[in-house]
């Protein structure tokens, strides 16, 4: 079932996005008179395909990894004398700048739309009261300890760990002090403290922002009863079964899964001695732990599960907002996405975050499977965050995407003549060869994580 999500997931998500960006750019086009010849969603065989009265042809293509507006243009063929006018390279540069810039804008504005919605329809957040700190790490050096309520960081009030998680997010890779505000318990006064990073999880592969300052959430105590077991894991092979209770790991007791998990995490491939209590009798089984990932991001893997715990109603929040606030939240949630949507890939290109961090079609595909399976909301999320970053890295200024095309227009209209054919041609194939080595290079990380 999850195979198939993905696959539903992944076309679901490109068809909208791709049919939302090319719409803006044929929506534009039209109304400065350019006769588009072509709308097409997907690549390859058309599976469907109809004309208007404009004579316009729309089609559906058997490959959904994209899509494209043709439009009537001098430089793609000989265009009739009484068409001359309706001719895209005919018109001015602003009206060009226009067309271009639609499909970006086209993006933004369909993850305002989300974001709207998801805003109206509200969320639950789990309050981000500090479980435990560990010692000796950035948030311990700073103070900060367990019992504690984080409600701002770096000056942003956040709702619960997911805004933490965001806010943090934005300072991977960086050195200097990071601004934690937070409340004691029985206290209404917050408590500002400055935790000291550097270079902070600047190679980390997979970062982890909250466990990276050493904050363990708190969360409610789950029993390490067995309630799933993957079919080709460790713990089937050693003989665990569902309904089993862990009572030891490698000789020292265990009453919380939580325990479990970290400490087989920190094991890759390692030989442990798992204590079981079984129908009233114990015993022993010896098994080795898988090991997923790469690198620092290597840990152990024990192949079980257990049913999720309750969390107590005073740690959960509601967050929803009127429709005109929701407004307000949706343009500052689009804004902030996008601004730290540039600014990881310019951490990238100075090597303050890892490239590994790049993810393509195979990733894409698996979280917006995971999302579609979660639910409307968190797909929807999925497609908001998808939107976003299919708006800013189009208006990159590499030549073969909208933005390449709007640097040569704005070069045009600063020197009243555009570019000679032989300098966009090399342009061209410079974004050409950087378009295609980012998708091999995400290809690539892709295939690891797998």
């Amino acid at each position: 079932m999850s195979a198939l999500y993905m696959v539903v997931g992944l076309i679901v998500a490109l068809g909208v996005l791709v049919t939302f960006h090319e719409f803006g750019h044929f929506w534009v086009a039209r109304r400065c008179g350019v006769k588009v010849l072509r709308f097409s969603v997907g690549f390859g065989t058309p599976l469907v395909r109809w004309h208007d009265r404009h004579g316009t042809e729309f089609v559906v293509a058997a490959i959904p990894l994209g899509g494209y507006v043709k439009m009537l243009d001098e430089r793609e063929g000989d265009v009739p004398a009484e068409l001359l006018d309706r001719a895209f390279n005919r018109k001015t540069v602003f009206q060009r700048i226009a067309i271009v810039a639609a499909g970006p804008i086209a993006n933004f504005l369909l993850a305002i739309l989300f974001f709207w919605v998801l805003a109206m329809l509200g969320s639950q957040q789990i309050r981000p009261i500090i479980g435990s700190v560990v010692a000796n790490s950035p948030a311990a050096i700073a103070g900060l300890a367990s019992g504690q309520e984080v409600v701002a960081v770096d000056g942003e009030a956040v709702d619960g760990w997911s805004g933490v998680n965001l806010q943090l997010v934005r300072r991977l890779g960086e050195t200097g002090e990071l601004s934690v505000s937070v409340l004691e318990q029985g206290s209404s006064v917050p408590a500002v403290h400055q935790v000291r990073i550097s270079s902070w999880l600047k190679n980390e592969d997979n970062p982890d922002p909250i466990g990276g300052l050493g904050i363990q959430p708190w969360r409610p105590a789950v029993a390490p009863v067995i309630a799933e077991l993957d079919e080709k894991g460790p713990a089937k092979a050693a003989g665990l079964q569902i309904g089993d209770r862990l009572v030891s790991l490698d000789g020292q007791s265990v009453t919380d899964w939580q325990d479990v998990v970290s400490r087989v995490r920190a094991m890759p491939e390692g030989k442990v001695i798992l204590g079981v209590e079984r129908a009233g009798q114990r015993e022993e089984l010896a098994l080795t732990l898988a090991a997923k990932g790469e690198g620092k991001a290597r840990t152990g893997y024990l192949g079980a599960g257990v049913a999720g715990g309750q969390w107590p109603a005073e740690m959960l929040r509601e967050v929803s907002y009127g429709p005109v606030a929701a407004v307000g939240q949706a343009l500052s949630r689009t804004w902030s996405m996008s601004l730290l949507t540039l600014d990881s890939l310019k951490k990238m290109v100075l090597g303050q975050l890892s490239v590994k961090n790049l993810s393509g079609p195979i990733t894409i595909a698996k979280v917006a499977g995971a999302s579609a399976q979660s639910g409307v909301g968190d797909f929807l999320h999925f497609l908001a965050y998808l939107s976003i970053s299919l708006g800013v890295l189009n208006l990159l200024p590499i030549p073969v995407l909208d933005g390449g095309h709007l640097l040569f227009y704005m070069v045009e209209w600063v020197r009243g003549r555009p570019l000679s054919e032989r300098v966009q041609a090399w342009g061209m194939q410079i974004g050409i060869s950087l378009v295609v080595g980012v998708m091999l290079l995400a290809l690539v990380n892709d295939l690891s994580r797998l």
